[in-house]
Order: structure tokens, then sequence, then C-alpha cells
């Protein structure tokens, strides 16, 4: 690798630019704590990378899953909107990592191998245009019996599964229109396993609601999680999201950021409150048994034709 020198500055134009509308019909503008999250340009995206390749990704691989530390780059935003480039995230962890890609800094070649994935999906949806047509990377899972319940989809869009940890999540996402990313496999695999829903239902809701929705990224998470893409997790193997929850956020931090009414409880209660807990907080009992939903998923999955 080597670094280019700087563009020079282009001539601003001889025509002035269309004036921005106040509003787009049928687009409501996040409330301003949201926009502040991610402000707009390529100086906050550049101090955010300086930011984060400075310090924080020494310990990225050690803490990038617990959803209460900030221990993620945030940048999504940016490479989604094209603020901030692949080559220039690449560059910064490099340096950090003192050229190394697979050796050096663990945080900075897991974060390093994370940038490679993203590029994986951009390269796969360029070579096979059919993964934006809403099918299958794998054929053979266009026969899994999805099941048609609007209800269940519902209570998940909303955070309202009984599941603390989804609905953590899925709180986050339509307060921030940002995910964890650990998260992000949790609850779209909850989806697409535990509740057996068609998992193209769930990568529209991320889109509508992502402030960094990406096709190709967007798209290779949801195929990942539903066993249905390429390179994807076996179909066998489901996240259990109260072992997820336990492991990643043992002491409950998230989940009282995002489930107010189970705050009280204490660290072992808040990842699965009992029927009277949950009665007296106003939260639901679970929409769907864990086990039996992760044996109906393997026999939905191990019934369908070979590839």
């Amino acid at each position: 690798l080597r670094a280019l020198p700087a563009p020079r500055a282009q001539t601003p134009p001889p025509w002035p630019a269309d004036p921005l509308p106040a509003a787009f019909e049928g687009f409501d503008a996040p409330a301003e704590p949201v926009r502040a999250l991610w402000p707009a340009g390529e100086h906050a995206a550049s101090e955010r990378l300086d930011a984060f390749a400075d310090g924080v990704i020494d310990a990225y691989q050690e803490e990038r899953d617990f959803p209460s530390l900030p221990a993620t780059s945030c940048l999504s935003p940016y490479l989604a909107a094209g603020v901030l480039s692949p080559g220039q995230a690449l560059r910064a962890a490099l340096t950090a990592n003192h050229g190394e890609v697979e050796g050096g800094k663990r945080g900075a070649a897991t974060w390093i191998n994370e940038l490679l994935w993203r590029e994986f999906y951009q390269h796969l949806l360029a070579a096979y245009p059919v993964l934006s047509m809403h099918q299958p990377m794998k054929p053979e899972t266009a026969a899994v019996p999805w099941r048609d319940a609007p209800e269940d989809l519902y209570a998940w869009q909303q955070g309202q599964t009984g599941i603390p940890i989804v609905d953590a999540a899925m709180r986050q996402l339509l307060a921030l229109g940002w995910m964890h990313n650990r998260l992000r496999m949790v609850t779209a695999m909850f989806l697409s396993k535990n509740l057996l829903i068609d998992w193209r239902l769930g990568e529209a809701w991320f889109m509508a609601q992502l402030v960094d929705g990406d096709l190709a990224a967007n798209n290779g998470g949801w195929q990942w999680s539903a066993s249905t893409g390429a390179d994807a997790v076996p179909y066998f193997r489901i996240f259990n999201p109260l072992s997820q929850s336990r492991k990643f956020d043992p002491d409950g931090v998230f989940l009282r950021e995002w489930l107010p009414e189970l705050a009280h409880l204490d660290s072992r209660a808040i990842h699965d409150p009992s029927p009277m807990e949950r009665a007296a907080a106003g939260y639901p009992l679970p929409i769907v048994d864990l086990a039996q939903s992760r044996l109906r998923a393997l026999e939905a999955f191990s019934g369908l034709p070979p590839a």
C-alpha cells in the first residue's frame, strides 16, 4: 500500500445549487437528539475514525460483543452513505496496526476482518444480482415453510416479544436508527429461526429503520442469520437469546437502558423475568417457547431438498 497525494480542490461550479426543501413527503426527519448522534459530513466521519483508530480499536476484539460498551466504531452510516470509503477505514486500521492485516494488535486485525466481511457482501451483490431480487443465495432454502404470523412480526418490530434482549435491541433500533452488531444477529436469528418468519420481512424492516442501511450489508447479514446465504451460519446453530443476554450483558446494563419497566430487577432476573415480575412491570410473556421453536426450525430446515 502507498499513500496517494491529496486531491486538488475542485473549482466551484458557476451555477447555484437547488434549494433544499424543508421536508419530504412521507419522510419525517429524526428528532434533534438522534440527529446529533450522527453528525453529517466528511469532517465528522474523519474525527470519528481517528478517535476509534487512536485508541478504541485496541480493545475491539475483547469488547465488541458487549452492547453496553462504546467499543464499536459507529462508522457504518458514513460508509453506507459514501462519506467515508472502505479504503480510508482500512488505511486508518493498518496505521494503528503498524501495517499488519492479520497479526499485530488483535483489535485492529479483527476490525479489518469486519471491513472485509462488508466488502465480501458488496462483491456478492455485484456478482449475484439475484440477491437484490428477494432471492436466497442458496436456492434450496426458498422452500423453507415460513410462518404467516403478522402479530408475531409486529411484536418483534415493536420490541414486545417478551424476550428482554430482543426487545431492548429492537427498541434501540426504533429510537436511534442503529443497532449493535451482535444484537443484529440475535434479533435476526430470533425472527428467522424461533419465530420462523421469512427473513425478507426482517430485512425490509431493518432497511426502513437503519441510518446505516446498505442493501449488500443488510442482505448479507440477514441471509447469514437465516442460513440462506453464502458462507452462512449452519441452520442448526441457533443462538439462544437468553444465553446471549447473560453472556454479553451480564449485569443487565443494556437491558435497563432500553427496558425501563424492568430496571428495578436484579442482574439475574432481568434476563428472563418470572410471570409475576412481568405482570407487575407490565412486560409481556414470551410470544414463543425458545426450546420448542428451536426444534421447529430444525425440522423445517432439515426437511429441505438437497442442494
